[in-house]
Parts: C-alpha cells; structure tokens; sequence
C-alpha cells in the first residue's frame, strides 16, 4: 500500500499544472419576424440584418492555428424554432461531397453543439454534411459519452455556391430541454471539418488536453423571451411478414411457410419541458441486425451490444456501469437492456416423435421510459417494461398442449443524478427491479424477484484537471432452494468450490444478497493523466436479472499512466502511450493474478493510424477453470497486438489487424488475423470487406465433472479452434432519406479435441503433475466415441469433436419520407449447417451450408407514421 500511494505522489507531481483556462466566448442572437425557407441559399431577410460571426481557431490537427479556410454562422430564432447559418468558404471544387447514411460525417460538415441545460456537462449536437447527411447526439458527461442513437425531428440542408458551401438547419424547440428561467445563457459551440485536409475548426477554442468538452464550449445569449414547448408525436406502425425454410415431415410446427402481421404504437410525450416520456407498445424491431456468430467455450455468457433504437437512445442517463476497463468485467452493469425481450429461459422436453413449436424471444407487451433533467440539475431516468409470458406449443400422440418457457417479468429502473457548485459535484443513484410471476409455471429455477441499487459520487477540482469518483451498490434476489441453489453454484461465484474457506454453499437458502464498489481518483487534463481504480464485487452479488455481470467474489486494482502528443512533430500527427499494472485478489485474501500492460497508438502525418501493445501476466490462480473445483495455479501468459490502417478518407482503404498470446509450459496459443478493405466507387456507394482467421490451442479445456470410485474428477482436453469468418457491409445512399444497406457475415469453424486428461493436482508447482493425460493403453475410439479404462475407474464419452458453418444476411431499404416517418423494406436470412468429428474442408462446409438445409428467410415490411400533435 505504501509504494501505491509513493507512486501516485509522484504521477501528481509530475502532471504539471492544469492546462491555462481560454476565455470563453459570448455570442448574441436574435428573433426574426420571418421564417428562412431550409434550402441552403442564404437568401432569406431572416439571414440579411446583422454581422456574421466567425474567427474560428483550428483544433486539430495544429491546436490554436488559424484554419485553412473560413467560417462563419448566424443564429436566429422564433416562437417555434432556432435556425442555424453556416458559410463555409471554399474552393468549390476542393469540397468533399459524400452520400452517407444518417449520423455518418463522412465529408466536409459543420455542427452546433447546444448546452441548452447550461449545466456545463450535457450537449445537443445538430450537424450536416456538404451533401446534407444529418447528424445528432447527445453528449453527456462533459462529452465523456455520446449517444448518436438520438434521432430529433429537424431540417437541414447544404449547397454549393461558388464561394463555397452553405449548411442551413431549422431545430424546433420541442427537440431541446431548458427552462425558461435557465434560457438567458446557454452554452454554445460550432464546429467545422475540413475533410480533404482532415481539419476540425472551432469557434470557441478548447485545448485538446481539456479534461471536457462541454465545460469548454463558448456561450450564447438574446434567448430570454422563448417559451420551453412540450413535445407530442405519436408513431403508429403495421407490419406484415413472410418466413419460409425448411419443411421438416412430420412436424406440423414446420410446413415451411409462415405468414405474420403485426402493429404497435411508439410516442415521445413531453411530461413538462424537459421530461419526456417515450412509449412503445408491442415493438417490433424486425429492421435490426442479427447478432454476430460466434463459439464460447467457456462458462461465461457473452456479452452482445443493444441494437434496438428504444433502448439505445438515452441509454447514457439509465447506466450505472460497475466494470472496469473495455470488453469483459468492463461491461458489468446494473442495466443490461438485452435482458428485456430475452431468448426465454426455458426449452420444453419432448420424447420421441413429440414436436414443439418455440417462441425465438419473448414479445414485449409495452415499455416507457422518462428522461431528462430539472432545472435545479436534476437528471432523471426511468424506465418500466412487461414483457409475456410465453409458451411452447407441444404437438404429441395424445393431442396438443402447452408448457410456459417464460414467465410473465416486470422489468422497472429508476436513474437520479444531481449536479452542485457547476458540475464539478455530481451525486446519484439507481435502482432495478425484476419480478416473475412464477405460479403454476413450473419455472421454479428462476428468481421470483431480484433487486439492485447503487449510489455513486464524482468530484472534480482545478477546474476539471482532477477527478474522484465512487460508487457502491448491492443486489438482493429472492427465489424457491431449486433457483438460490442454482445461483450459488453459477459460474459466477461457485460457492461450492472445496477450497474456498470464505464460501459457504447452502442450498436451503431462499435469498442471496451482495454488495460491490468502485473507486477511481486520477488526473484528466494535460498532456499526462494517471488513474487509480479499484473494483470489488463480493461473493453473493448477483445482477444478471437486469443487469449484465461475469464474475465475483473479486478485489482488482489497477493503476495507469499516459501521455499524450497532440502536437505534430517528426512523422507523427498525434501520438498516445499507455500503461498499466493490475493485481487482482478474491474475498479470502488469495492473490488471483498479476499483470503489466503498454500500448502505443498514433497517427502518421499522411493520415495513416496505427496501434500496437501488448502485456505480461503472472501468479495467476483460477477459481473458475474446474467450474467449481478447487482453485488451480495457471502458467505465466504474454499478449502482442497490432494494427495498422491506411487513411479513411481515400476512396480504397485499408486495415490490418491481429493479436498473439502464449503461455508458459506450452499451456495455450492463439493467433487471430484480420483485414479490412473499404471501397467507394462512387460517392453514394460504399462497399467494405473484412475477413478474418484465428487458430488456438488450449491445453485445458473442460469437459465434464465425473463421480469415479467416489470422488469428483475433472475431465479435461486439449482443443483446437480454426476460425474463419468474414463480415460484410454494403451502403447505397440514394438520398440522405433513401438507404440501402446489406450486412452479410460467412462463418466457418472446425473445433477439435485430444489428448484427453484428469486433474490430479491442481496446485502442483509443476504444470505436469496438476493433471494426467490418458495414454493410447487407458483410452480408446470406437463408433464416434471414447472409452477410457484405466484399471480404477471407467467411463465413456461421445467425441465432441463439432464444426459450426453459418451465413447471415440482412438488407434493409430505408426510406425517411416524412420527417419522422419511415417505410422500411427487410430481408433477412440465415444459413446453418453443423458437422460432426471428421477431417475439415472448408469448401465441403461452405457446400454444404448452400446445398443441404434451406435457408430461414424473413422478408418484412414496416411502416411508421409520425403524429405531431404540437
């Protein structure tokens, strides 16, 4: 603890002095008395009267240069809406004009940022293209996060004109928060890109160093008569759907075909001027994108990103991330929206000759949700869902019948934070609920309720340079012995490990509670930042009923350090270094791991970017490889990872990337390669491939857990993992309203196994003697599968040697004809085939995925209305 805090003094020392504050900025804006028509010409009286503001400051890549060309904006307003001007002096003939999907900056673009709360840490950012693309976000946190699922009904159009280009927006007031008492200043920020010579210009100047953006931006005042307006829109929506796929004789749950409709209702309802509520009614989210494939051999469930635009948007006010880091214990969460409208639990049990048809996902019946903030610098968030419970339809001799697989769950949360002295302190709270109706469902295994809260604080000082945030938070679930039996034994915890003294397995418990926290106290600004962060998560805390967690019963700490180039110099236009070291315990003291981390990332001066790291592991323990054996000591591991990519503006573009891990006693190898290659062959069309291949061998892969001659065995394998996958991306942009976009993902895996073995001792000094490979005289291979017969004991075992082939595929036609108002045409399709042990062909798979089974196909058609009733 001692040389902790020595070297935490010493990081302190050394960061320097924050960054010197720049003077902010005021401009005035004023009313009209007459609407401009959006069409990009400028030539409307609303734009006549008045100077036009501009002495706008590079901010990247040379910080506080004047730019390479001009900018300059005007802002008016009326009752109803704000109108934004922006002349963007140019060559005509050096402007980058790109179609793109919406939220895409792909070209020259300007944008506003507004911070309409002036809490100097929330943004509304509204943006557009030369070839007038939209793009909107919201950004929170002082920028820290942005949430670019944010899709506000506004205009907006661009133009070329022969002493550049013009960007005209027209933003109702509805789509902005304030009060009117708050209206007299707001914050303000306009932004240009340069994009031929990848240049961002702004008009109130902010170190890049700055620990914020939002806090940084310049201010804008002359608003003090507008009326904070409500919003209301209603979206009603129909569609109608029509599957085929593979007849299956005999089963009457699959003919082949399959008609469907359906409709719904989502809304925005603005509670008061600055609380919405959205609503939505029987969703349907056919237009999203499938999941990627993928194979997990482990015990831990993998995480997958939300799609679905109710839950995206906003999802910054309703998280209370517990994690650390990116990818894994990074994700933890107490809100994890893919658990509403979940693949369901259960699978019903069918005997020969019994067939069953079996709901994909359980249909959410409605959800709402209410966000926004106060004007005391209150955000608040709260979100409620039902979803149904569903049955599975059984088809037997005797008739049919039904067996309930999901049971009817209240999903509720509610999200409180509040900002003091400015927003340097911010204090808040969350809290989950989950609760099943499980009666004469069958579904004892599941919780009948599952609770979470958390509080959490963040304090920053010197004007923003520092920061010290903290959260703790706990969990409570309720349920029959059959569920909290179950939850003790997850891979979660395994409160049955033999050597966890700390543990205590009790399967008569109906309850199980825990807790956990989160520390962190670092340096944010400057060229150099630090930070410290612990993270434990005790051994009864459970949130995976709501919320997404892989592991307990864990104390980490990890302390990191940076420096950061902003400045070009030599071959560079920026460059970052980084690293870190980490110690990772459990709750009985036990050391569990150590480990050291450093990459470096930058940029070329020709806009290539490249990254390359990689770390050391050592002492390490697994609590988690046996599934709820002992603890065994793992050999030491090192990491490289690379990549490389060439500038993204070019119209070919390319991106290598991969990554190597061995372990010590030849315990384990992995190698993943992948490239990228996007081609624009016309500046609507842009096309992107990227393939990719991983081969891995792991010396201990489990199996399975035995009773032989009266003691729990561990039967273990070596595997062998090829992977070969590709991904993709096809976007015709006929008009900013008018898409086409098709995301096709090939995906072939051949995983093997051998060298099958028995734990003996998994604490041995010497990796060999913590476990005993079977030799050809102790097991054998007859008929696909496996007999071992050692003298001792005997047991056999089917060869699970597998290959996994699939082909997804999603089109999807958008068509924005309203503003709000979309018609969407979709096809989906997925191709399956998995084989057996054998030897492994790539092309033979691929045959047989096109040949063998018929493909599922799902063509949809959905249209949304908006309603604007104000």
């Amino acid at each position: 603890m001692k040389s902790l805090l020595t070297a935490i003094l010493l990081l302190t020392l050394s960061g320097g002095l924050a960054a010197q504050e720049i003077p902010k900025k005021l401009y005035t804006t004023t009313r009209t008395a007459t609407s401009p028509v959006i069409d990009g010409d400028l030539d409307d009286p609303a734009w006549s009267d008045g100077a036009w503001e501009g002495d706008f400051t590079q901010f990247e890549p040379y910080e506080g240069r004047v730019p390479s060309q001009p900018t300059e904006f005007k802002i008016r307003f009326d009752d109803l809406h704000i109108y934004v001007a922006v002349k963007c002096y140019d060559d005509p003939d050096s402007i980058i004009v790109r179609m793109s999907r919406r939220d895409n900056d792909d070209g020259d673009m300007v944008a506003i940022v507004f911070d309409s709360y002036h809490d100097l840490r929330t943004g509304f950012m509204f943006g557009v293209t030369s070839s007038g693309v939209r793009l909107d976000q919201i950004m929170a946190n002082d920028g820290e996060s942005e949430d670019s699922s944010w899709d506000p009904i506004w205009q907006a159009k661009a133009k070329i004109h022969d002493w550049g280009w013009a960007a005209e927006m027209k933003i109702p007031f509805t789509q902005l928060r304030f009060e009117k008492n708050s209206s007299e200043v707001w914050g303000l920020e306009v932004a240009r890109q340069i994009y031929r010579h990848n240049e961002m210009s702004l008009w109130q100047p902010i170190s890049r160093t700055s620990s914020g953006l939002v806090h940084a931006m310049g201010e804008m005042t002359g608003l003090q008569e507008i009326e904070p307006r409500k919003q209301l829109d209603l979206l009603p929506f129909a569609e109608s759907s029509y599957q085929t796929s593979e007849p299956e004789p005999g089963n009457p749950f699959a003919k082949g075909k399959l008609f469907g409709y359906n409709f719904g209702l989502d809304a925005k309802i603005g509670v008061t001027n600055n609380l919405t509520l959205d609503l939505t009614v029987n969703p349907d989210f056919g237009q999203v994108e499938a999941d990627p494939s993928e194979v997990n051999l482990s015990a831990f469930e993998t995480f997958f990103e939300e799609k679905r635009p109710f839950f995206i948007e906003g999802s910054s006010i309703t998280s209370f991330n517990v994690g650390l880091g990116d990818g894994g214990a990074g994700n933890d969460n107490l809100f994890y929206s893919r658990r509403i409208g979940r693949r369901p639990h259960g699978y019903p049990s069918l005997d020969d000759g019994e067939y069953a048809d079996v709901p994909n996902f359980t249909n959410i019946l409605g959800a709402a949700k209410i966000t926004g903030k106060t004007e005391n610098g209150l955000s608040i968030g709260i979100l409620e869902s039902v979803t149904a419970e569903v049955k599975a339809e059984i088809d037997t001799e005797e008739g049919r019948s039904n067996e309930v697989i999901e049971p009817l769950t209240n999903f509720s949360l509610a999200r409180v934070q509040k900002d003091f002295d400015r927003g340097n302190t911010i204090i808040g709270g969350m809290i989950t609920t989950t609760n099943r109706r499980l009666d004469d469902t069958g579904m004892e295994n599941l919780h009948s309720g599952a609770y979470t809260g958390g509080i959490d604080f963040t304090r920053y000082f010197s004007d923003k340079s520092y920061r010290i945030r903290a959260s703790l938070y706990m969990s409570h679930v309720t349920g029959s012995e059959e569920a909290i039996a179950a939850t003790q034994r997850s891979s979660a915890r395994y409160f049955q490990r033999p050597d966890a003294d700390h543990l205590e397995y009790d399967p008569t418990r109906t309850s199980l509670s825990g807790q956990g926290g989160k520390l962190e106290f670092g340096k944010l600004s400057g060229n150099f930042n630090w930070l410290f962060m612990n993270i434990w998560k005790s051994p009864g805390l459970e949130l995976n009923d709501m919320g997404y967690m892989r592991e307990t019963d864990l104390m980490l700490n990890v302390l990191w350090g940076g420096y950061n180039f902003t400045e070009p110099f030599s071959i560079f236009r920026n460059l970052r270094l980084n690293s870190d070291i980490f110690t990772g315990f459990d709750f009985g003291g036990n050391l569990a791991g150590v480990g050291y981390e450093g990459n470096l990332n930058g940029t070329f001066k020709n806009n290539w970017n490249f990254g390359f790291g990689g770390g050391y592991s050592f002492s390490q323990v697994s609590t988690t490889i046996l599934r709820g054996g002992p603890s065994m000591k793992m050999p030491d591991d090192w990491r490289v990872w690379y990549n490389v990519n060439t500038d993204s503006r070019k119209k070919v573009y390319l991106g290598l990337s991969g990554n190597f891990n061995r372990a010590a006693e030849d315990y384990s190898s992995n190698n993943r390669y992948s490239l990228s290659l996007t081609v624009r062959p016309m500046n609507t069309l842009r096309v992107s491939l990227s393939p990719g291949y991983s081969n891995s061998r792991n010396e201990l892969q489990y199996l399975s857990k035995m009773n032989l001659n009266g003691s729990d065995q561990y039967i273990f394998a070596t595997v062998k993992q090829q992977i070969i996958s590709m991904s993709l991306r096809i976007n015709y942009n006929i008009t900013p309203d008018l898409t086409v976009q098709y995301w096709g993902q090939p995906f072939s895996g051949d995983i093997g196994f051998s060298d099958y073995k028995v734990i003996m001792d998994p604490g041995a000094a010497e990796f060999s003697d913590r476990f005993h490979a079977y030799n050809d005289a102790e097991i054998s291979y007859s008929d696909e599968t496996w007999f071992v017969d050692n003298g001792d004991y005997s047991f056999d075992f089917p060869d699970p040697d597998f290959k996994t082939n699939e082909w997804l595929s999603n089109l999807v036609v958008r068509w924005e004809f309203l503003p709000g108002s979309t018609a969407y045409l979709v096809w989906s399709q997925t191709r399956e085939y998995m084989g057996g042990p054998g030897t492994y062909s790539l092309g033979d798979n691929m045959n047989y995925l096109f040949t063998g089974k018929k493909a599922d196909n799902i063509f949809m058609v959905k249209f949304s209305y908006r309603i604007g009733l104000r």
